[in-house]
């Protein structure tokens, strides 16, 4: 799953993944388990009333890479 992160169209980062949700523009939520807990969690409150599927990363470095970034990613978004 976390392969077609790169072929689709997507937000990285927090803050833009939290945009994403608040417009209502995401489809799958991805939070690395080594982000800082009160980062994400904001993201995962705005996710789960809109029913937005969240899959878990074992790190940010994966995550990063998934998205074809050369830094680490706390959170990312597959968008609609």
């Amino acid at each position: 799953m976390l392969e077609n992160l790169q072929h689709e169209k997507k937000t990285v980062g927090i803050k833009q993944t939290a945009k994403a949700l608040k417009q209502d523009k995401v489809k799958i939520l991805y939070i690395a388990e080594d982000a800082e807990k009160n980062l994400v969690q904001q993201l995962i409150d705005l996710a789960e009333p809109k029913n937005v599927e969240i899959v878990k990363v074992d790190s940010m470095r994966k995550l990063g890479k998934a998205c074809q970034i050369d830094v680490e990613a706390a959170a990312a978004a597959a968008l609609k």
